[in-house]
C-alpha cells in the first residue's frame, strides 16, 4: 500500500480520512505522521497477557485494551497508541473510534528496539501533560522489567521498579502480574 505523506500539520478530520495501514502503526505527534513498524510477535503476546490480566483481576467497572488510539491534545493534533490502556467499561461498551486521554486510567508502553526513547520520553511527558494518572514502562529484555509511574502535582514520579512476580495497583485495585510469564508460551 502507498500512502500519500501529508507536508503540513494534519488534523483529525484528515487523520480520520486516512486509509488504514495494516503494515505499520501511525500515530500523530503535534501534527505531523509518525510511522513505526508493527510490533514483533514477544511484544505482541506481552500486550495481549497484561490485557488479560487486567480483565481478570479488576472489577467489572474497569476494561483492558489494546491497540486503541488515545487523542493526547487536540491542536497540534497527538494521536497515540499506547500498547495497553485501562479505562471504564461503560465508555468501552460505547465502542469510541478513539478514547480521550482523560478517560485513561493507565497507559501501558511496551520496549521496542525504535521506540524506546519515543515511550521513556515523549510519550512520558505527553502522557503526563495530558493527565493520565498511571503510566507503566515494560522492557522484555531479560530480565523482564516494568518501571511504574504514578502522576503527581503533573508530573511522573517512579513509584516501583520491578521484576519477576509483582502485585501492582491499577486505579485503586490490585492487580498481580508475573512479567517473566508475559512472553513465556
Amino acid at each position: 500500500m502507498t500512502l500519500s505523506w501529508p507536508n503540513h500539520p494534519i488534523t483529525l478530520e484528515e487523520w480520520e480520512a486516512l486509509p488504514e495501514d495494516s503494515a505499520n502503526k501511525l500515530e500523530v505527534a503535534e501534527g505531523m505522521l509518525v510511522m513505526s513498524p508493527r510490533p514483533l510477535s514477544r511484544h505482541q503476546k506481552a500486550g495481549t497477557r497484561l490485557e488479560t490480566r487486567f480483565d481478570e483481576q479488576l472489577p467489572q467497572e474497569l476494561t483492558g485494551l489494546t491497540d486503541v488510539e488515545v487523542l493526547i491534545t487536540y491542536d497540534p493534533l497527538t494521536i497515540r497508541a499506547p500498547d495497553v490502556i485501562v479505562t471504564r467499561t461503560e465508555l468501552f461498551e460505547t465502542n469510541p473510534p478513539r478514547y480521550r486521554a482523560d478517560d485513561v486510567l493507565l497507559a501501558v508502553e511496551i520496549l521496542s528496539t525504535g521506540t524506546r526513547r519515543v515511550d521513556r520520553v515523549l510519550k512520558f511527558s505527553e502522557y503526563a501533560e495530558a493527565g493520565i494518572p498511571q503510566y507503566w514502562i515494560v522492557d522484555l529484555d531479560d530480565p523482564t522489567s516494568l518501571l511504574a509511574y504514578v502522576l503527581v502535582d503533573g508530573n511522573y514520579e517512579l513509584s516501583g521498579e520491578h521484576t519477576g512476580a509483582v502485585g501492582l495497583d491499577v486505579a485503586g485495585h490490585p492487580v498481580s502480574i508475573d512479567l517473566p510469564a508475559l512472553t513465556r508460551r
